[in-house]
């Protein structure tokens, strides 16, 4: 299998506002770099779009190391979705869960790959995250005209 890292990152201007996710994809010497904005979204669902974005565009089944400066990713994804899933993606309070169609989305993805999630302190000099907040940012000042991010993976 291949071996592939990726940085992701997601930013938005106001939250909820327009926002934006920051790609970096690293296999061997090649590097990819991808965003996207959009006009109304939230900070925590520009995290999941980049998260379920880097993911689609792996073409086969790979060893994936994905870092990122999300808590809300890697604690979702890692610990609290085994329990959002047992009760039905209701959350203690009983509630459904905020983002569940990324949720959804994220967890089929992952099931096609081995995956280690890392978490790394945002803006403490992280070349690769820099870049990816970079990307984000950018995008988050060019959204997609009529795009709010709901509904667009």
């Amino acid at each position: 299998m291949n071996k592939i890292h990726i940085y992701i990152d997601g930013s938005c201007i106001k939250n909820p506002g327009p926002g934006g996710y920051g790609i970096l994809l690293k296999y061997k010497n090649f590097e990819k770099k991808i965003s996207k904005g959009f006009y109304l979204t939230t900070n925590n669902r520009m995290e999941l779009m980049a998260a379920i974005e880097s993911l689609k565009c792996l073409k086969k089944k790979c060893l994936v190391t994905i870092i990122t400066d999300s808590k809300y990713v890697i604690l979702g994804i890692s610990n609290w979705i085994k329990k959002w899933k047992m009760k039905k993606w209701k959350n203690t309070k009983k509630n459904v869960i905020k983002n569940l169609d990324l949720w959804k989305k994220l967890y089929n993805l992952t099931k096609k790959h081995k995956i280690e999630w890392i978490w790394i302190k945002g803006h403490k000099g992280n070349y690769e995250n820099n870049i990816c907040d970079k990307l984000a940012k950018n995008a988050a000042k060019n959204p997609i005209k009529n795009d709010n991010g709901y509904n667009s993976t």
